[in-house]
């Protein structure tokens, strides 16, 4: 993840897009980013599509963008956002997470922030338009559960050295967490599953943990190996260490488009109500395009 320059942050007629605006407000500030504010009105979408009678459909999906950049000038007018440049756009159209991944094509975000679960989920669980955001996004994908940071804010970057594939990840994750964290003056640690599974061997891969950790000045105190299997001991540790946001990343198929965000990434999120960041490998490119 490089700098944000552009941060797409998409909402969706909740009562927490005001909150998702300010927490993109101060992360932009720090950056230096402009944002991106985006409404997919999915759901109008295909109604139309789906609609038998097609006279006046064009007319329908024009009111409804209207309408939705309306609702967009009125959500930014409403957190005083000088000094950041926000820009508003709607679309109608479905499903949702082909629209966000189009959107942030089209306008070249480096971060998307999105809340879990949209306006209807109470909890801020992950839908299935989520997970398929997460699979196709080509940026780094920052899902909040609709719950303010502390101050300061804990954050946690879960890293993986344990395949020789997985290292330039790890340190993808590393250096992204230190960025968010950073910026958020937030404090960082980083954690690691030792497992006796495959790989290189262990004193190779606590070498290589420790090598990325002191690039980025980690301080022993602040890294945490655990032992046994990481789709059981990360989702506990972190559920008791109450982190404001999780950082991990995604491992590309070898013979396909999308992402890997299978078990681990599925138990992280079902055992922990923090926000999470979904980092993509260098070289991803989602397999849905920007044309609309």
């Amino acid at each position: 993840m490089k700098q944000p320059r552009c941060i797409l942050v998409v909402v969706d007629r909740g009562t927490g897009d005001g909150p998702l605006l300010v927490q993109a407000l101060g992360l932009a500030r720090q950056f230096g980013a402009r944002i991106e504010l985006f409404l997919c009105a999915s759901e109008q979408a295909y109604v139309l599509a789906h609609r038998y009678e097609r006279a006046g459909v064009e007319d329908a999906r024009s009111a409804c963008v209207t309408e939705a950049c309306a609702y967009l000038r009125e959500l930014r007018a409403s957190v005083g956002a000088s000094g950041v440049e926000i820009a508003v756009d709607a679309r109608c159209e479905s499903p949702l997470y082909e629209g966000v991944v189009r959107k942030v094509v089209r306008c070249g975000a480096d971060l998307v922030m999105k809340r879990a679960g949209g306006a209807e989920s109470a909890r801020g669980t992950a839908d299935q338009n989520d997970w398929q955001l997460m699979r196709t996004c080509p940026a780094t994908l920052l899902m909040s559960r609709g719950q303010s940071w502390a101050r300061p804010a804990r954050f946690a970057a879960a890293i993986d050295v344990s395949q020789e594939e997985t290292t330039g990840l790890a340190r993808q994750v590393l250096e992204s967490a230190c960025m968010l964290a950073a910026a958020s003056g937030a404090g960082l640690d980083v954690l690691y599953v030792e497992t006796a599974a495959g790989g290189a061997p262990a004193q190779t891969r606590r070498s290589e943990l420790l090598r990325l950790c002191e690039a980025q000045h980690i301080a022993p105190d602040q890294l945490h190996v655990l032992d046994g299997q990481p789709e059981l001991m990360l989702p506990a540790f972190a559920a008791r260490q109450r982190y404001d946001l999780l950082i991990l990343g995604a491992l590309a198929h070898r013979h396909a488009g999308a992402v890997s965000v299978g078990t681990l990434t599925s138990r992280l999120l079902d055992a922990d109500g923090c926000d999470f960041a979904l980092i993509k490998p260098a070289g991803f490119r989602s397999p849905i395009g920007g044309s609309s």
